[in-house]
């Protein structure tokens, strides 16, 4: 690849993570002047929908092909909807309001651990207790986990301590808060399993139906209806729904185009450098928004909060050197594989009758029954046009 688009890939990725560090200080700012989490997605999501579904519809009218969903696929992108932005999101923005926004987006961190603990738990991630990569995954795994628990356990004695009336009236409302950070830790963990979910459930949508930008737009739609209705169970009094400031607009509007923005530059870079590239960069998204949220939120910096994002940041390093060795392993043996031998590119990903689809698109006829898949990639592999950072919910 030219160094010129390497260069382009890279300040993508870096003007993705400064939007969501700027969602994570603007949504948090809203919260402080009283606006409601749930609201706050529902809009989100109104907004986002309307970026996004206008041009998949255009798109779709432009594609000489039909494309018909079905009812098992429109059942799996219903729940990848629920789990991935009505349930995802409005953990991770209560937990971003019970807690602070270094917390919040040091948990996002986790997203790679709990997705090779998940695919392993289901058989999809092939482990080896004789690979070094595989340890260093394992590893990885136990020192986000340990920095993710230091984070919601040990505070510690502030680092950066502001002075003055407005720090006094910002302590005061944040003090009716400080007994609910355990609480805000668990609301962002359960959103960054909620997240892992959906991940996984873009492996089936993806082999089922290959156009992401149609999906997404379907999982969009779904999304902003599930999240009004859940925003209606949780909040019953019409007052909440009013937007009161200049400010709760704009965090409205930013967090919505910045979420729809967000997903094509995501999928963009994926599609182009790979996953582990862009995973690459979310621990910038943590030092932005310690650094927005200490000068523009006045947020206290706590010794336990700062160790913790650090091991979870160097937890998450270490399991995306052992995904990465695996990409280059893999890669290494397909070129080599003599022909008639399968490699992890024969698996086949989509079962109808006795045909099967591999996951490079091309047809293969198989009589195997219950075919063994031991992906060594699976998760971060197939569905490289349909992933988007959790926020990145």
């Amino acid at each position: 690849m030219d160094e010129g688009g390497g260069l382009k890939h890279v300040m993508v990725m870096v003007g993705l993570q400064c939007i969501y560090a700027g969602i994570a200080i603007f949504s948090k700012e809203a919260f402080l002047q009283g606006m409601k989490p749930p609201i706050f997605v529902a809009y989100r999501q109104v907004i986002t929908a309307l970026i996004i579904v206008p041009p998949a519809l255009y798109n779709r009218r432009r594609n000489s092909l039909s494309l018909c969903l079905g009812w098992k696929i429109s059942g799996l992108i219903f729940a990848a909807a629920f789990l991935g932005i009505a349930v995802n999101a409005n953990a991770y923005f209560e937990g971003l309001n019970l807690s602070s926004a270094t917390v919040a987006t040091a948990m996002v961190n986790l997203l790679p651990v709990l997705i090779f603990v998940m695919a392993t738990a289901v058989g999809l991630e092939k482990f080896d207790f004789r690979s070094m990569r595989s340890m260093a995954k394992v590893l990885g795994t136990v020192v986000c986990v340990g920095g993710a628990i230091s984070m919601a356990l040990i505070k510690g004695p502030e680092l950066l301590q502001s002075k003055g009336e407005y720090m006094q009236t910002r302590t005061l409302l944040q003090g009716l808060r400080l007994q609910n950070w355990l609480l805000g830790c668990l609301f962002l963990f359960g959103g960054c399993c909620c997240w892992s979910s959906w991940l996984m459930l873009q492996v089936p949508i993806s082999a089922n139906c290959p156009d992401d930008l149609y999906t997404t737009a379907w999982t969009c739609f779904f999304g902003m209806l599930q999240s009004a209705a859940l925003a209606l169970v949780l909040e019953r009094e019409w007052e909440v729904w009013r937007i009161n400031t200049a400010l709760e607009y704009g965090a409205c509007l930013f967090a919505g185009v910045g979420a729809a923005f967000a997903f094509f530059g995501q999928a963009w870079c994926v599609s182009r450098r790979g996953p582990v590239f862009t995973a690459m960069f979310n621990p910038l998204n943590t030092v932005l928004a310690t650094i927005f949220a200490c000068i523009f939120l006045h947020e206290a910096l706590y010794v336990g909060s700062l160790l913790g994002a650090g091991a979870v940041i160097v937890g998450l390093y270490i399991v995306l050197w052992g995904k990465a060795k695996d990409q280059k392993d893999t890669k290494h043996e397909q070129e080599e594989a003599p022909a008639g031998i399968s490699t992890c590119d024969d698996i086949p990903i989509q079962s109808n009758n006795d045909h099967q689809v591999l996951a490079d698109g091309s047809p293969k006829k198989t009589t195997e029954k219950n075919p063994a898949m031991h992906l060594r990639e699976p998760l971060l592999s197939l569905h490289r046009h349909n992933t988007s950072n959790p926020e990145e919910p």
